[in-house]
């Protein structure tokens, strides 16, 4: 008896070093790794799509075509009298953020693709619309732009002072760096109005001292000092000290209020007694496409789609659709 379970137990033994040898020569399945999913490119579409657009003026949900929708977002988003070219650089961008917001599920709150709330969406004015914005998107009919093959984070402001942003610096991107977004050069400074050449403003510090608590959760105290820590590869203010309190220069911006603190891009930054003095040039977060600079471009007579690439680097300006005729 005793041999018989020894010689059971070599048995068993063999046996699990055979399947150990199996194992390693087959692979263990329960430690495969599964490939990751592949994104899919969009596809190229047999006729121009229709999306839903939440109307917040009305509270109405309407249902049109894309290009239609787009000439009411560049006539927002762009003076509508502006050249041609730059009007149609702006149709390429504002048709990429709207598909890619699509593809990430458009408007959930509101149910739709779009909506005419710029908290939401983007801009939008059929008031506004003229022959020259409906020919800028006729004819970058379908036009969007892509890296490898996916849309693009599609951003962009009103004048970059000079020299666009990087994402983090701009926009306090807490993603990895879009490998299509860079510094670039901008021409837009050469031609915009005088206030976005060189602008001044002066806040109370109690204003100042609320909106860094909203910001950062924490009473600063009291704010007798004002300094830029950092700043990024455009020369952009990234981190500043208000008193004891460090925080990123883009949320002070949103927090002060956009249209008053211009940019970033600052030439002064100081405590001046009971007031934060902030100067700079510029006019926006700096990040993509300058809409001066995309005028100043146009008027030299280079095309929409060179606008683009030149703000967005190694992207592709592909053709999705064609217009529909009655537009």
């Amino acid at each position: 008896m005793n041999k018989l379970i020894r010689f059971k137990g070599r048995l068993i033994i063999v046996g699990l070093i055979l399947l150990f040898f199996a194992m390693l020569l087959t692979g263990c399945p329960q430690r495969q790794q599964k490939p990751e999913p592949e994104q899919q490119a969009p596809a190229q579409l047999e006729e121009e799509p229709e999306i839903t657009v939440y109307m917040h003026e009305t509270g109405e949900t309407q249902t049109m075509a894309i290009e239609t929708y787009l000439q009411g977002v560049v006539a927002a988003e762009m003076d509508p009298e502006w050249h041609e070219e730059a009007l149609a650089a702006q149709a390429i961008i504002a048709r990429s953020f709207t598909m890619k917001k699509i593809e990430e599920g458009g408007v959930e709150a509101r149910g739709t693709d779009a909506s005419t709330d710029i908290n939401e969406f983007q801009a939008y004015s059929a008031e506004r619309v003229n022959d020259r914005v409906i020919q800028a998107v006729t004819r970058t009919a379908g036009e969007v732009a892509l890296h490898n093959g996916q849309y693009i984070n599609a951003w962009f402001h009103a004048d970059a002072g000079g020299v666009t942003a990087t994402a983090k610096e701009g926009l306090n991107f807490q993603d990895d760096e879009p490998p299509y977004i860079h510094s670039v050069e901008d021409r837009g400074q050469e031609i915009t109005v005088e206030e976005n050449k060189a602008w001044e403003v002066r806040f109370s510090l109690s204003q100042v001292a609320a909106a860094v608590q909203e910001i950062t959760g924490s009473n600063p105290g009291s704010i007798t000092s004002a300094e830029i820590v950092e700043t990024g590869p455009s020369g952009r203010a990234t981190l500043v000290r208000l008193g004891e309190t460090e925080l990123h220069a883009a949320a002070l911006r949103l927090g002060l209020g956009s249209t008053e603190m211009r940019s970033t891009l600052l030439d002064k930054f100081t405590v001046e007694g009971s007031q934060l003095v902030v100067a700079g040039k510029g006019y926006g977060h700096g990040v993509g496409m300058s809409q001066w600079g995309a005028r100043a471009m146009a008027e030299d007579g280079i095309s929409a789609e060179e606008i683009v690439s030149h703000y967005f680097k190694d992207v592709e300006i592909a053709k999705l659709w064609e217009t529909n005729e009655n537009n």
